[in-house]
Order: C-alpha cells, then structure tokens, then sequence
C-alpha cells in the first residue's frame, strides 16, 4: 500500500502486485508506461500500458490498494508530457 505517489503521466513505473493462488502468495511486477492518474485522496487510481509483442495491456489500480507491494519509478519521461491524460499513445505505433 502506498500513500503518496512519486510519478506523473509519461513516467515508466514497476508496479509489484501481490497475487495469491490458492493458498500460495506471489509478487508479480507489471512494468509499463503510465497513461493517467484519477481522483482524489484514497479514491485516486493510476492507469499503466504497457505492449507485449503486439498486445497491449492496460491496468488500473487504486493507490490504497492492499494488493501492491511497491511501486518503482524505473524512468522519468524524456520529454515534458503536455498532458494529463496520454491516452493518444493507444493509437501510436510503439
């Protein structure tokens, strides 16, 4: 569970996503670009894609979430991202 976030739409982030299996309890990292962040407070989610040979998949998490170990910030954005919401990114080729 993290309480405040350190990264902005652009940013290229791990997230380690607690999974549990039955019995048995995993770490699974999700690394992707983040396209957006939403809401205030304890109700704010973040939105993360990422492409995996010619698939894309996005994932929404909320912040206060019980299930995220941590979040690493693995690359600040080259460019100053003009946008709040990179939600053009599902059409660009990458």
């Amino acid at each position: 569970m993290i309480a405040k976030i350190n990264f902005v739409p652009g940013d290229i982030i791990r997230v380690y996503e607690k999974i549990k299996e039955g019995e048995k309890s995993r770490i699974q990292v999700f690394e992707g670009t983040v396209l957006g962040i939403k809401g205030r407070a304890e109700n704010k989610t973040f939105m993360i894609r990422k492409v995996v040979g010619d698939v894309a998949v996005e994932k929404i998490w909320p912040i206060m979430s019980p299930n995220i170990e941590k979040v690493v910030v693995k690359e600040h954005s080259r460019k100053r991202v003009r946008r709040a919401k990179l939600y053009y990114l599902r059409n660009k080729i990458q």
